[in-house]
């Protein structure tokens, strides 16, 4: 995604010493919309993984794993990637001399993005202090320890000789130094291996419990859960849409009664293909057709400009259980209903399961919500920017309405239209509205 910054590293398909082609599947990796396949991109042998499975936070960019080429020693490999990241680091904090005449603008860092995460340290560290030199235990041998870790240790007094490491390879990072300075005597002692379980790299924050033990706030109990990446994404997204799209609502009430009769008829005679169509899938070409035939209402908003569309793609509103989602039927007016039906039915599928592909999701010319089936009777839909318009339908039921000038008892569902007004004026949306209503009160016009 053209706006991903970080992601978590759900799973890993491959383990140390595997060997992989181009194309193989070695990790999935949950973005903030879905959980996308990460493919091999040269051949070789894992010779190491530098991100363990479960890690959140992973910054685009980041070293994940060790691959040798064909013939190269795996051990040495991974040796030699060990070296160059230690290498890195500490060059991290090679001092950069000020130019003469410039003591009031601080000098450029060595490199644009640091290997250590950026956070507040619980013990102030300066960050213009320079480490000293790597530290040896008893027998001679060299402590691997980041950088950052050994200034925290030099300014806390602690010996990293007694501390145990988490990161790759059993190096000591930041976190292993703070939480030996805070550490009581008390504590259960944790062994390097023990550690090593569920590690994740210094770019990466390993993975926390989702709640906490139930609290209590003005006296009611909660557990605290933090939000997943998707929620994050749907929370902002619809705060900005709200705040800044200028909403106006149409609502208009349609009888179903044609279209239920033609869905049966359809039915019927697709049965031997295995073809069920919905409800949902005869809206969804009834908008697509309404598009059509108001082109003002198939555009988007893009500040000084507008995009008026000449096919319309309709993103559908999907409750998956990470979060909504809103996958796309592409070129809806010129699909046939059982072409809508089956992929609407493999999107659902995919979204339930997070496996939707960015193309698969990103994009629509307009949007369609539909809560009928959970008994909503008439709701108001929040625009998905930058599309201008979103339609939602509630439920089809039993109700006194005049036919033919005479009061009977029809098939009747309300549909609300939300509109940008910076994009689609008043009549424009009236006339949308008018369209879709049309189509489906005579459905026939769907089929052709």
């Amino acid at each position: 995604s053209p706006t991903m910054e970080e992601g978590t590293l759900a799973k890993w398909l491959v383990k140390v010493g595997d060997q992989v082609s181009s194309g193989d599947i070695m990790a999935e990796i949950e973005t903030d919309k879905a959980t996308m396949e990460f493919e091999a991109v040269d051949e070789g042998t894992i010779a190491s993984i530098e991100v363990e499975e479960g890690a959140v936070g992973v910054k685009v960019g980041t070293l994940i794993a060790i691959l040798a080429e064909e013939g190269e020693d795996v051990e040495e490999a991974a040796k030699a990637a060990s070296s160059d990241n230690e290498r890195d680091d500490d060059g991290d904090d090679a001092e950069t001399p000020e130019p003469e005449g410039k003591t009031d603008e601080p000098a450029e860092p060595a490199k644009a993005q640091p290997r250590e995460k950026a956070e507040p340290a619980r013990t102030p560290v300066s960050a213009d202090t320079k480490a000293g030199p790597a530290p040896k235990d008893e027998s001679g041998e060299r402590i691997v320890a980041s950088p950052l870790a050994r200034r925290i240790a030099e300014q806390n007094g602690i010996d990293l000789a007694d501390v145990n490491g988490s990161g790759p390879n059993g190096r000591i990072v930041k976190a292993d130094v703070e939480g030996a300075g805070s550490a009581k005597p008390a504590a259960k002692s944790v062994t390097r291996s023990e550690q090593a379980q569920g590690a994740t790299s210094e770019t990466a924050e390993p993975r926390k419990p989702s709640k906490t033990p139930a609290e209590t706030e003005y006296g009611a109990p909660y557990e605290e859960e933090k939000l997943s990446n998707v929620r994050k994404v749907i929370a902002r997204r619809l705060t900005e849409s709200k705040q800044q799209v200028p909403h106006y609502y149409l609502s208009v009430d349609i009888r179903l009664d044609a279209m239920l009769d033609l869905r049966k008829q359809l039915n019927a005679g697709l049965e031997a293909d295995g073809v069920k169509l919905s409800v949902n899938d005869l809206l969804i070409k009834a908008l697509a057709r309404a598009l059509m035939r108001v082109p003002q209402c198939n555009v988007s908003y893009q500040g000084d400009t507008l995009h008026r569309y000449s096919r319309a793609d309709v993103s559908v509103a999907v409750a998956a259980p990470s979060g909504l989602i809103t996958p796309i039927v592409t070129e809806a007016d010129t699909r046939g209903l059982a072409s809508i039906s089956k992929t609407m039915k493999d999107l659902v599928d995919k979204a339930r399961d997070g496996k939707l592909q960015p193309h698969e999701y990103q994009g629509g010319t307009a949007s369609l919500s539909n809560l009928g089936m959970f008994g909503i009777k008439q709701f108001d839909a929040v625009i998905n920017p930058p599309q201008a318009m979103i339609m939602a339908v509630g439920t089809g039921e039993q109700r006194p309405h005049v036919v033919d000038g005479a009061l009977q008892v029809a098939t009747v569902m309300t549909a609300s239209g939300s509109f940008d007004h910076r994009a689609i004026d008043g009549a424009d949306g009236a006339q949308l509205m008018e369209a879709f209503k049309n189509l489906v009160e005579n459905p026939m016009g769907l089929v052709v």
